[in-house]
């Protein structure tokens, strides 16, 4: 039994590292990248930090783009989702055989906030009212048609307003991000022209820092292609809400003359 614990002994006995190769290992340890954790994750905001400028410059035009994106996206949604309250709040007083000049006498006060589909109303009714002194009934309606498609258009201008932005940022920011990348991997490579051996451990900070940048571009960029053809639908069916109430309206009219002639 002896010779055998003897043998495992020996086997188990681990010798101590030349001084060359522990240096060579401390130093290795003392070269990895500030940015890597203890765990294998990344630290963020350290990558952002050491970056180079070019780099810094992109990453924070790109927070800027983003937080104006997510600004603009709860504004719109706020307003979309009124005009469609509102215009539901309309018809049903619209269509319930209310009198279109008590209609008007509300619509039409003083200091009163008049929108969506009650603004059509209040503009196709005051031009149709305006032009009752015309004898011709085609010039009375046309009148009529035209004051509401004009505030047709105002109204989908101003739920439109900013949607421009949003596909702007949602189109372009991961090509700035992607430029971001690039320039911070040429810095990168650039570094190795004075370093004897290039390792990873030599280049993996900079390409990180760099990839940061693209995933920014896309941390922007996909809200806003998102919010864009959301809140683009939803105007588009607002505006044929809209068309298809101008249409019932004007068949309205042109009744309603018909019958006072």
């Amino acid at each position: 039994m002896t010779p055998l614990l003897s043998a495992l002994q020996a086997a188990t006995t681990v010798e101590p590292l030349p001084e060359d190769t522990a240096g060579a290992v401390g130093n290795a340890v003392a070269a990895l990248p500030p940015t890597a954790t203890g765990d294998g994750g990344l630290d963020l905001l350290q990558l952002m930090l050491h970056a180079s400028l070019p780099v810094q410059l992109v990453m924070v035009l790109l927070l800027f783009a983003s937080i104006a994106s997510w600004v603009i996206i709860f504004r719109k949604k706020k307003v979309l989702d009124r005009a469609d309250r509102e215009s539901e709040q309309f018809e049903e007083r619209f269509w319930s055989g209310a009198d279109l000049t008590k209609l008007y006498a509300g619509a039409s006060q003083r200091n009163r906030d008049v929108g969506g589909m009650e603004s059509i109303f209040e503009a196709g009714f005051r031009e149709f009212s305006r032009e009752r002194r015309v004898a011709d009934s085609r010039l009375q309606l046309e009148g009529a048609q035209r004051g509401m498609r004009v505030a047709v258009a105002r109204e989908l201008d101003g739920l439109e307003h900013n949607l421009e932005f949003l596909a702007n940022v949602g189109s372009i920011s991961p090509y700035v991000g992607l430029f971001g990348t690039v320039w911070g991997i040429m810095i990168s490579f650039q570094g190795l022209a004075n370093v004897q051996e290039a390792t990873i451990a030599t280049v993996a900070p900079g390409i990180s820092e760099a990839l940061i940048a693209t995933a920014m571009g896309l941390f922007a960029a996909i809200p806003a292609v998102w919010a864009y053809n959301r809140f683009a639908t939803k105007v588009e069916r607002i505006a044929v809400r809209y068309d298809a109430f101008s249409e019932e309206f004007s068949s309205i009219l042109e009744r309603q003359h018909t019958h006072q002639n």
